[in-house]
């Protein structure tokens, strides 16, 4: 009985241990299989640091290959702990010179003494100086307390040209990403791929040694169809203080070579901590929209080459049309009144474009409805996004339908007649009035390229060529004796077609009361520079109360054009 018992103690025990054995083994076989390479990467951690290496972002060149957005070396001055309770005397002379070379130093005692006892790093300086650098790597080249660590830093070399279509970077030190422009909108491409760096510490956290375990990629490089030399030229002779833009675009291509909008920015101050007060200052101008092509004004005298290819392609004008201009019409009992008070006198069709005549466009908006209007608009461009890559407004082209579901009121039949001469709710951006001209000089509706490898995309425009080419005549004698274009008469081996407009913004009774009561001005011209490619320039500057304004910025632009294609001829 005795031995018996015994037996199943011995039974009992063999099994307790046999389960024993068996839940270690599973625990280790679980350890050992699954969970592996958590452990591994936790026991790393106990002497492992890893530090993301940043890839240098892709350059964005002109079409040239001349370089808007960079990179240059970013060299930082450490200070690396070597565990010292106290600063030794040595340690205090090497401050000392430091000090000396570096002027602006700014160090922390406590956190610095804090890092030398922990062995860490502490950053001292960054981005130092060449002269200082050469300096300090001559006398103490090898010294254990100093680390020079170089990083790359986004460079802008020609600050704020084209800076709404370069954009700029924001985001954590060393880290930033794209905020607006092509550096937003091609980040993949730029931003490049990430490298690693593995890092041995001891116990107390003391650096031992380094090594690459990924080498960082550079970003991709994206190429433009700006041209940085006319580039300059806009930003040259385009004044500083007034708000506006300027495009010129490539007529057979659709590249745009100019994309200014004023006023502008210099990306290169998002790359350093920016205080409150210095943003405000910065963005109470506005200096981030773009425009060019997200900014919609009225589009004045520039609309009457709408109305006129409407008026004749209706039958309500025809090209050999006489017109007696004194200064206003009638319509509904209502004086409708030319910009020249005095009027006009006798005008042709062609001159009364070339001349900017109010009256017979007046005539077209009392015969011809606002839908049909609206519907020429269309056919060239306006009212529509052009499909660029910049972000742009599709502006306004008022309806009766419009009106009805907008505003809850009928069209007023006097409306149109506002709308004839580019008044009323008209609405465009640059952009699509750079592609409108583009579009009755060339035939063809043409996509607004910024990248060299978009594709080329044209699109017929729905106008008979009788009346591309009437409008062609009256934009060319714009820029003769009595046009509204004269001050470019003169221009020798040019052939431009051109269109000035006033933009009223306010009644003419507010002109005195401040200059945001003054009228926009806009030039438009497709030009031909002896057997060059031709190409759109559109300017637009917010109130400056004439035309005469920005045709003189046209004409400084044109004079800087041709030295500089004529010096190129010579070299």
């Amino acid at each position: 009985m005795q031995q018996r018992i015994s037996i199943k103690k011995i039974m009992f025990l063999f099994v307790g241990i046999s389960i024993g054995l068996l839940g270690i083994s599973i625990r280790l076989a679980y350890l050992q299989v699954f969970r592996t390479l958590v452990l591994f990467k936790l026991g790393q951690k106990n002497f492992l640091r890893f530090e993301k290496i940043i890839s240098p972002r892709g350059n964005i060149l002109d079409r040239n290959n001349r370089l808007l957005a960079t990179n240059r070396p970013l060299i930082s001055l450490y200070w690396q702990g070597t565990g010292n309770k106290q600063f030794t005397q040595e340690q205090l002379l090497l401050l000392t010179a430091i000090n000396r070379n570096l002027p602006d130093l700014k160090i922390n005692e406590a956190e610095l003494l804090l890092a030398e006892k922990l062995n860490k790093q502490y950053l001292l300086f960054c981005d130092v100086p060449f002269e200082n650098l050469s300096i300090l790597i001559e006398q103490f080249s090898q010294h254990p307390n100093l680390i020079y660590q170089t990083d790359f830093k986004r460079f802008y070399p020609h600050k704020n040209i084209a800076s709404h279509v370069i954009g700029y970077l924001g985001g954590l030190h060393y880290e930033h990403s794209g905020k607006m422009g092509l550096e937003k909108l091609c980040e993949d491409i730029l931003k490049g791929q990430p490298g690693q760096l593995a890092k041995t510490v001891n116990s107390r956290g003391k650096h031992l040694s380094s090594k690459k375990q990924k080498d960082s990629l550079i970003g991709g490089t994206i190429h433009t169809t700006l041209d940085l030399e006319l580039s300059l030229i806009a930003d040259s002779v385009f004044p500083e203080d007034i708000h506006g833009s300027m495009i010129v675009m490539d007529a057979q291509t659709g590249d745009l070579l100019v994309v200014l909008s004023r006023p502008s920015f210099d990306p290169n101050i998002f790359l350093d901590p920016l205080s409150m007060e210095a943003w405000n200052d910065i963005k109470a101008d506005q200096p981030f929209l773009n425009r060019a092509s997200n900014a919609c004004y009225p589009p004045a005298s520039i609309f009457k080459l709408v109305s006129m290819a409407a008026g004749l392609e209706t039958g309500i004008l025809n090209q050999d049309d006489i017109w007696l201009c004194n200064g206003h019409t009638t319509f509904v009992g209502r004086d409708y009144h030319c910009w020249q008070r005095k009027g006009h006198g006798t005008m042709t069709m062609i001159s009364a474009i070339a001349q900017s005549c109010n009256i017979p466009f007046y005539e077209v908006g009392k015969k011809i409805k606002i839908d049909t209007l609206a519907e020429y608009a269309t056919k060239l461009g306006l009212g529509q996004m052009t499909q660029s890559i910049l972000p742009e407004k599709a502006g306004l082209i008022p309806t009766r339908k419009w009106k009805r579901e907008v505003k809850g009121e009928s069209w007023w039949p006097g409306e149109t007649l506002s709308a004839a001469i580019g008044q009323s709710f008209l609405l465009v951006t640059p952009l699509q009035v750079t592609r409108m001209i583009n579009a009755i000089c060339e035939g063809f509706l043409v996509k607004p390229r910024l990248l060299i490898d978009e594709p080329i995309i044209k699109t017929e425009v729905d106008l008979l060529k009788e009346t591309r080419d009437f409008l062609k005549r009256s934009m060319k004698q714009s820029v003769q004796a009595h046009g509204t274009g004269a001050r470019l008469k003169n221009l020798k081996n040019f052939e431009i077609y051109a269109k000035t407009g006033t933009g009223q913004v306010s009644s003419f009774e507010k002109r005195e009361m401040g200059k945001e009561f003054l009228e926009q001005g806009w030039f438009v011209g497709h030009i031909t520079y002896k057997d060059y490619t031709p190409f759109v320039m559109v300017i637009l500057m917010e109130h400056v109360g004439s035309s005469a304004v920005v045709t003189a910025v046209a004409l400084n632009y044109l004079k800087r054009y041709c030295k500089l294609v004529d010096r190129d001829e010579k070299e």
